[in-house]
């Protein structure tokens, strides 16, 4: 960063004095926190940016699957030991699943348009809070009004929640610089797998307990609301906006990210038509169809064919998902390796982990397959294997928005991620028409053979048309040339 640019940033900061004013009534308490970071390099502001990211992606996924599996506790009697919890006939468990995500698709690409227009941070704690606020009063939602107040609170926690990733990436563009692009990116995202873990851990405990389903609700609601009280005070949309950011941990972040760009306009047409959006937009359909059934049908298929209770149905609904936390971290050392000893490029390396990912578990899934009930041992085995594979592809489609686009890697999430999210909407309800018996492990094959094609299918057109290189249309382009269109 030159002596120009340096002033640039200092200036911008004289320029916002109400920020720095406000943010000083809480200094006294905030500051000495940062400062024990303050003149520490490999730790320094830009990890507590992505730790409060991780936070609010472990707890949302919280709101999205702590359902999969109280679900089966709030229509069965038997579930809790306590018998005066409140049980219900909910017949249309498929819709009420899939309702999350009607509302989830919609905002995605206003979502990363605005995180790159005007900042992440205040769409992230409004989000948070609408989630916070639902999730509490889910109990009372389903005792006043059913199955159709569930669908009703799930959608709008779904358009909610809809903000979070394409505001992620985005953020994440803003403060990770590309050395350590990978492992931090898998640390952020690690954050799903590791909230679907505790989800259904926690679900299933709670669920069995005397306190019943309802507790689940309860404590990701306090825990929601918390995270908005810390990002409020600690969040910041870049590190220009940062009070106590050292210049040296200032210069190593912008010095790969170049954050001195306008954004003008998003390049619409040139995004469309480009080979590598879409085929990171078709392996993520795949991966998102896959993970989605796996968590919202792990909990049914345990109840249902291998005969679990809820305590453990929890418990081992939970470990596919813990493998895949764990390989994560495995998986994104060995790419950030390979890719900064110059071993292989970014584009071979995001390909290579794909694949590794995405035909991993579909050879697993056909296993799976054709085991019958009577193999419960193999059957969870098998599950732990197909989804722990899936881990690998956090060094793969996950971060290549970033790898395409670090300007635009927010309209990029948010554009691939709400399209992509509509195979989340058909998998609960493809599952309830494949699947009418759900004791009849027959029927349930047809659902893993499907799944392990569409992931066959993804990972080959990201071998063919996938890429790690930054797009032309990445550059500054006049607002005047045709193929840019502004909001």
């Amino acid at each position: 960063m030159s002596n120009k640019q340096k002033h640039e940033y200092r200036k911008k900061l004289e320029m916002k004095p109400f920020r720095t004013r406000s943010f000083n009534l809480f200094s006294w308490i905030i500051k000495p926190f940062f400062l024990l970071f303050h003149h520490i390099p490999i730790i320094g502001f830009r990890h507590i940016q992505v730790f409060l990211l991780f936070i609010m992606i472990f707890t949302a996924l919280g709101f999205n699957v702590t359902l999969s599996v109280t679900i089966v506790a709030m229509t069965d009697p038997k579930a809790s030991s306590n018998s005066e919890i409140s049980t219900y006939y909910l017949p249309n468990k498929g819709l009420i699943l899939s309702a999350f995500f009607w509302g989830y698709v919609w905002p995605q690409v206003f979502a990363g348009y605005a995180a790159t227009r005007f900042g992440a941070k205040w769409f992230l704690i409004a989000a948070m809070l609408i989630q916070s606020l639902l999730g509490i009063f889910m109990p009372l939602t389903v005792a006043y009004f059913g199955s159709l107040g569930m669908c009703i609170s799930r959608a709008v926690q779904g358009f909610s929640q809809g903000f979070l990733f394409p505001s992620l990436s985005h953020l994440l563009g803003q403060w990770v610089p590309r050395e350590e692009r990978t492992r931090l990116g898998a640390f952020a995202f690690g954050a799903v797998p590791l909230g679907i873990v505790v989800a259904m851990l926690l679900s299933g405990m709670v669920s069995a307990s005397s306190y019943g389903w309802p507790l689940a609700f309860y404590i990701y609601g306090v825990i929601g609301l918390s995270w908005c009280i810390l990002f409020t005070l600690f969040g910041f949309n870049n590190p220009a906006e940062h009070p106590f950011v050292s210049e040296a941990e200032r210069f190593f972040i912008t010095r790969n990210l170049e954050q001195n760009y306008s954004i003008d306009a998003v390049p619409w047409l040139k995004i469309f038509k480009s080979g590598p959006v879409w085929a990171l937009f078709i392996t993520q359909s795949g991966y998102i169809y896959c993970t989605s059934t796996f968590f919202s049908q792990i909990p049914t298929y345990l109840d249902h064919v291998i005969k679990l209770n809820i305590r453990n149905n929890g418990l081992l609904s939970a470990l596919p998902f813990f493998t895949l936390w764990i390989l994560s971290f495995v998986f994104s050392y060995f790419s950030d390796c390979m890719i900064n000893k110059r071993i292989v490029s970014v584009g071979t390396a995001r390909k290579l982990f794909n694949t590794l990912g995405l035909v991993g578990s579909a050879i697993s899934m056909v296993f799976l397959a054709h085991t019958e009930n009577d193999h419960p041992t193999r059957a969870l085995i098998l599950l732990v294997c197909s989804t722990g594979a899936l881990s690998s592809c956090m060094s793969g489609w996950s971060i290549n928005h970033i790898d395409l686009s670090p300007k635009f890697a927010g309209t990029l999430m948010g554009l691939t991620n709400g399209f992509a999210h509509i195979s989340a909407i058909l998998s609960p309800i493809i599952v309830q028409i494949l699947v009418p018996d759900l004791n009849n492990s027959q029927q349930w094959r047809s659902v893993f053979l499907m799944a392990a094609a569409i992931e066959l299918v993804a990972a080959i057109y990201f071998i063919l048309w996938g890429s790690g290189d930054i797009q032309p249309w990445n550059e500054s382009i006049k607002k005047e040339e045709g193929d840019y269109f502004c909001f």
